[in-house]
């Protein structure tokens, strides 16, 4: 099987090309003819070595956890799927295997998507939505009429969070670059701030920042934070409550809960899916450097197939 590999921890400039070997079929699992994956953060961590505490690895490695495809074979105990289903998932990150022409995967970790929905838009879905999904309600608790603040509201978790927030019915203020701003706002942003040249800490009464940066970025937002206010941050994982205000992680784990509401949300009309650029196999080396920039618009993908 064709694959971009790892072979050692470093950057991406160390991912090659090559073949790999494939394992036996479990009985609970499904072969995925993989048509397209898309790059997410964590891979980089990943390829970096950061993560080997919390995803360990082994060597050589298939980088990539978010995919879509067909299904080729299930295994005998499989009732969910069929082979020539279209399908979309997450792997665990210390299996990945997305950038490869194949990955076997638990069949109940995957979910069919509609013939409306194309493999690229499948494919960029699983750890943006899911990650956002998870960032807002399950730990951000945001309610109808909140004041939440999105920063990096462009990229893939953003632009997913920016959707989510808006047809939830908070009032969205979002942080993102100049060029980015009206596409932000056709997403649903009812303000949107230019980080490049404003300062986002003179917004106040936000009930909810949703954390997609760290760093300096999330020590500021503190600041704007309402009495009783809460962050949700997708980075640190060290983040703590300050007084009354609330600071948690976002942990995540698995795509699997929230695909189906991705397809019911897609098919309603409710959610644009953006995609920054398309590579083939070949180059996913490139496709992994343009996310390292941290200016990709939406997502970036790889086309595993001719």
């Amino acid at each position: 099987m064709k694959a971009a590999l790892l072979k050692s921890f470093g950057g991406t400039d160390l991912i090659t090309i090559g073949e790999v070997g494939s394992r036996d079929l479990g009985p609970n699992e499904a072969l995925v003819r993989v048509e397209a994956a898309s790059a997410n953060p964590l891979d980089l961590k990943i390829i970096a070595g950061y993560m080997q505490q919390v995803f360990p690895i082994r060597f050589p490695y298939v980088p990539g956890t978010d995919f879509s495809g067909v299904i080729d074979a299930v295994g005998t105990e499989v009732t969910n799927t069929r082979p020539g289903d279209r399908v979309f998932g997450r792997t665990a990150p210390s299996a990945g295997g997305a950038f490869g022409r194949n990955v076997v995967i638990e069949a109940t970790d995957l979910c069919v998507f509609p013939a409306e929905m194309s493999f690229e838009q499948a494919a960029a879905l699983p750890t943006a939505f899911g990650a956002a999904r998870q960032g807002l309600f399950d730990v951000g608790h945001l309610q109808r009429g909140q004041r939440v603040l999105i920063h990096a509201a462009a990229g893939g978790v953003g632009s997913m969070a920016v959707q989510l927030a808006h047809h939830a019915g908070a009032h969205v203020i979002a942080t993102a670059s100049a060029r980015n701003i009206e596409l932000v706002k056709s997403l649903g942003a009812d303000e949107v701030i230019d980080y490049h040249t404003e300062d986002f800490t003179q917004v106040r009464n936000i009930g909810l920042v949703l954390d997609t940066i760290g760093g300096e970025t999330l020590e500021k937002s503190w600041s704007v934070l309402s009495a009783g206010g809460r962050i949700a941050s997708l980075v640190e994982f060290g983040i703590k409550p300050r007084g009354e205000q609330a600071g948690e992680f976002a942990f995540f784990a698995s795509a699997t809960p929230y695909l189906p509401e991705a397809v019911r949300q897609f098919r309603a009309g409710h959610l644009q899916i953006i995609i920054e650029s398309i590579f083939p196999l070949d180059e996913t080396r490139s496709a992994l450097e343009k996310l390292a920039t941290g200016h990709a618009r939406g997502k970036v993908l790889v086309r595993l197939s001719n």
